[in-house]
């Protein structure tokens, strides 16, 4: 994908790896056979290079810093990449620069990890320092009986062990940051991801987390990679914990699952960004272009010929979905658990995005037309406000915006309501039509419950024809804001969500557009009747 990228840059990426066929291979501007981790071979290929970068961490740093000695530009710098690939020595070395993090210790043999054991408790996380990714290198003791086997699994204490408390993460986040040859800094959106037997399964983008969370994670990444050298694109994966702590979990030194949907999703990929990084471009913008993304990693779920047979389903099935692109990594040899390829699904939610997941998920032979998400939630305290509330679903009708239409109760259901308004933004809604008579709490108790645009509107009740409604739902304190239409126009109300939508929905914009003209020649067709006809006529046809 660094290959794909490049190759609309007009730069030459040539590639280093083992493989004769390789991915990489049928992309890169040269491709030299040779293992990334024998010197000689590192040695003659950077002859060739102008910059030096990685696509693995699990590289010769020795032959690094001597190629940087000899003056070969190297990006990260291989001190980086040296503190990266030991995974004790960057717990050590981010702890030195104030950075949270788990606790954690070195062990030398068993009555070292007992000790880890009576000082973190249990379960303790036990984890090799080098040569440890997708879970491989990690093993977890739930009590000291399992010290022993925990650490035969990761191949004895010979192979350097280190052990970290055991962090109650409630969600595991990450964040791209790419840092710049003059130490520019840029930061991704804050994304979940979501593991499966510890290899990433899927990414949710933004991450569906408070704010406050958000700029939490994005300032410990920050942290992280500005105490680092050199250029590049790094991955900050992050714990956050129950009572709202963020625990550095680990960087990786270059472009990373958890940032596969930048292809679609954002201004700038990963991948362009990590090539402007190591050659000394302008950063491109990090931020998304869509409001939702989730990425699915295609795993191997069978090996060889029956495995790609399953890939292919899946594939099949995701061409069929609005918003998704496939990546297949043409690996020549297929492995249960294997990454072979990811899909990417972008769109107007991410509720809308989750539902056309699942039906990419579905087993072969269901249907897998995606899911219409509603954008629009109509609500109404009773049934005697429908006939009043239906102009808002002809509008919503008219111009094709899927909605939904339910009963909601700030007095008889008040339990409801507040599911419905915590929920609406999870589930895709991006506006919420609230229609209230009387009274009239419903429009602003929603309001004060969910950070989506409400629109009052006012329902002419037995009494006070409709004043009493109107002066309730416009009477929000500060902080509570209702956008309020006449009362009884819900059709005013259709109407608004729609603008608010065509902000960030070109086609809907032109529909409006087009009901502005429509509307305007309407009124110039009976203009010119009646002045034709006269009023006698116009009014007795």
């Amino acid at each position: 994908m660094l290959c794909q990228a490049a190759s609309q840059m007009a730069i030459k990426v040539m590639v280093l790896d083992p493989l004769e066929n390789c991915p990489a291979s049928a992309l890169s501007y040269h491709h030299m056979v040779g293992s990334f981790d024998d010197s000689a071979t590192v040695r003659e290929f950077a002859k060739r290079c102008d910059v030096l970068t990685v696509e693995i961490e699990h590289v010769d740093v020795a032959t690094m810093e001597m190629l940087e000695q000899q003056g070969v530009d190297c990006q990260p710098k291989a001190s980086t990449i040296r503190i990266i690939q030991d995974k004790y020595l960057q717990k050590v070395h981010f702890s030195r620069h104030a950075i949270p993090l788990p606790e954690f210790m070195q062990i030398g043999d068993l009555e070292g990890a007992k000790r880890a054991g009576e000082l973190f408790g249990y379960p303790l996380m036990i984890k090799s320092k080098r040569l440890a990714y997708d879970g491989r290198g990690n093993a977890v003791a739930h009590n000291e009986e399992e010290l022993s086997l925990a650490v035969a699994a990761l191949g004895g204490f010979d192979r350097g062990l280190y052990v970290e408390k055991w962090a109650p993460f409630v969600k595991e986040l990450a964040v791209i940051v790419a840092r710049g040859r003059d130490n520019s800094i840029l930061c991704y959106p804050v994304v979940e991801t979501i593991h499966k037997e510890n290899i990433c399964h899927i990414v949710r983008a933004p991450a569906n987390v408070s704010w406050d969370i958000r700029k939490h994670a994005t300032d410990v990444a920050y942290k992280a990679v500005s105490s680092l050298e050199g250029a590049g694109v790094f991955a900050v994966e992050l714990f956050l914990t129950g009572d709202g702590q963020i625990l550095l979990n680990e960087v990786a030194p270059r472009p990373h699952n958890s940032g596969h949907h930048t292809i679609e999703s954002c201004y700038t990929s990963q991948f362009e960004q990590h090539l402007r990084a190591v050659v000394g471009l302008p950063l491109g913008e990090p931020s998304m272009k869509t409001p939702a993304a989730v990425m699915y990693n295609i795993l191997g779920e069978d090996e060889g010929e029956p495995g790609f047979i399953l890939a292919h389903q899946l594939i099949r099935r995701a061409l069929s979905i609005p918003g998704a692109t496939v990546h297949w990594y043409d690996k020549p040899e297929m492995r249960k658990q294997r990454k072979m390829g990811h899909v990417t699904i972008v769109g107007p939610s991410m509720g809308d995005v989750e539902e056309r997941l699942k039906s990419i998920l579905k087993e072969e032979g269901s249907d897998c037309k995606a899911a219409v998400t509603p954008r629009v939630g109509i609500i109404m305290g009773s049934d005697s406000d429908l006939p009043v509330m239906k102009d808002a679903a002809r509008i919503l009708n008219m111009f094709g915006v899927p909605y939904e239409v339910k009963i909601v109760s700030a007095h008889r259901t008040p339990e409801m309501m507040f599911s419905y308004a915590s929920s609406a933004l999870e589930r895709g809604i991006q506006i919420i039509v609230a229609g209230a008579g009387g009274a009239a709490h419903l429009p602003g108790m929603v309001a004060a419950l969910t950070p989506l645009p409400v629109i009052g509107v006012p329902v002419r009740a037995s009494s006070l024809d409709g004043l009493d409604s109107l002066l309730s739902i416009v009477q929000m304190p500060r902080g509570v804001p209702v956008a309020t239409v006449a009362i009884n126009n819900a059709t005013n109300a259709g109407l608004l969500a729609v603008r608010m939508m065509g902000i960030r929905d070109a086609d809907l914009l032109a529909r409006m557009s087009q009901y502005q003209e429509d509307t305007r020649n309407d009124v110039l067709r009976k203009a010119e009747k009646l002045e034709k006809d006269g009023w006698e006529s116009y009014l007795n046809p």
